[in-house]
């Protein structure tokens, strides 16, 4: 419900009735991952998608429905075979999508959300999707040191659904909880059962960008359409300033590692680490905390060369290998990449697929689901043709080292410069 939070915040505040559709649950391939949401007021306006479009009119209709007789409902939604133009995913998946109608000032846990949702404040909301009749739409939700709504007279089950909300909540993590009456977990097959949805609203994940040059300024436009929330470091007040990145949402003077050191607090396992001030004096005292950190991506840009170099002084360090194998460098996937636009989407690649599980293959070229689990590889043995040889190819280490030298990235002054465009730092990991 995040990305629809300011027109729901919008209607919440005028006291107008809406209704809620959450995807719940996802089955095969599916445009949209558990969690996505369509919003429609009691005055027929519409935000949000649940399917990208294959159900859309459908699921609206039921909103609605449930807006006029105040009730909630789950519906499932999959392909026809049957009748190809009825409501269903023709990509072959299936949708479980639960439509709950909201009354401002009239359900504690959906009015504590929203007002979350405006303040920013950590909550998990968890619903009764399923389950017995008086239960299902029932709300409770969490924040650190408490709750709001309940479950009427389930109140061991609603214990149970509040600590585990909690726990969620602490992990950042959506997903569905099947709990029995006195809630201890179990299968969805038992009398009396609940399954609950359970959302996480925490702050957006971080995307550190180290170093003010012009790849930074790309990295963090990207980054902020993806959802981070994005800080720029650069220990050179000259080139760290808010009219060069207008994109970030902060822009921080500071030598990267002591800058870093003073996150400790705000990093978590979602954090992105990109750094390409590209100079040993801020890589390597950077490199070294970072990738001791449970950070989920660490990325640096610079050559093959540099990448060696850079390893071989991360060791001495006292870095082992574990924790040098965490680095990707050079930083990106191998799109040809040329310009701070194009690397910057080469690093953003990059960094889904690795979060994501991705083969970084074209969809073209693999089997099986298109959407899935994350860390889930693609079935079936396909392969890419072989590729013409090509001597321009950024992957050519010695190319790399040539024009190393040509454009003297190496050169430890080079970032007390202003930047220069340099579209050459973008290679496949060895």
């Amino acid at each position: 419900m995040k990305h629809i939070a300011e027109s729901v915040r919008a209607w919440h505040r005028d006291g107008r009735s809406f209704a809620v559709a959450t995807v719940v649950r996802v089955s095969g391939s599916a445009p949209r991952g558990p969690g996505a949401a369509l919003a429609v007021s009691a005055d027929g306006e519409a935000v949000g998608s649940v399917s990208g479009g294959c159900v859309e009119a459908a699921v609206y209709e039921l909103c609605r429905a449930a807006i006029s007789s105040g009730q909630a409902l789950l519906e499932r939604f999959g392909y026809s075979d049957e009748d190809a133009f009825a409501a269903g995913l023709t990509c072959g998946g299936v949708l479980d999508v639960f439509v709950q109608p909201v009354v401002p000032g009239s359900d504690p846990a959906m009015d504590a959300t929203i007002a979350s949702l405006a303040s920013g404040t950590p909550l998990a909301l968890a619903r009764a999707v399923s389950g017995p009749p008086d239960l299902v739409g029932a709300a409770v939700a969490v924040t650190a040191d408490g709750h709001h709504g309940g479950l009427g007279g389930y109140a061991a089950l609603e214990r149970a659904v509040a600590a585990q909300a909690r726990a969620m909540l602490d992990a950042g993590r959506t997903g569905q909880l099947v709990l029995g009456p006195a809630g201890t977990p179990c299968d969805d097959t038992g009398p009396g059962t609940a399954t609950f949805f359970v959302e996480a609203y925490v702050p957006p994940p971080r995307m550190i960008v180290f170093g003010a040059v012009d790849f930074a300024s790309a990295v963090a436009g990207i980054g902020t359409f993806l959802g981070y929330h994005v800080t720029v470091c650069d220990a050179r007040p000259v080139f760290a300033t808010r009219r060069r990145f207008p994109d970030a949402d902060e822009v921080v003077v500071d030598w990267p590692h002591r800058y870093l050191g003073t996150q400790l607090d705000r990093i978590d396992g979602r954090t992105v680490l990109c750094v390409l001030t590209h100079d040993a004096k801020f890589d390597i005292p950077l490199l070294e905390r970072a990738l001791r950190l449970p950070v989920r991506y660490v990325g640096a840009m610079g050559s093959r060369r540099t990448h060696r170099e850079r390893e071989a002084r991360l060791r001495e360090a006292g870095l082992d290998d574990a924790e040098i194998a965490r680095l990707r460098s050079p930083i990106g996937l191998d799109l040809g990449a040329r310009t701070p636009e194009e690397t910057a989407v080469s690093v953003a690649a990059e960094i889904v697929a690795h979060g994501r599980g991705g083969s970084c293959l074209p969809l073209s070229a693999t089997a099986g689901p298109i959407h899935r689990v994350a860390g889930q590889a693609h079935g079936g043995a396909v392969h890419l043709p072989d590729q013409p040889e090509d001597p321009g190819r950024l992957d050519d280490p010695d190319r790399l080292d040539r024009l190393d030298d040509l454009d003297r990235l190496d050169d430890p002054d080079r970032l007390d410069r202003p930047p220069v465009r340099y579209g050459l730092l973008v290679g496949v990991r060895p």
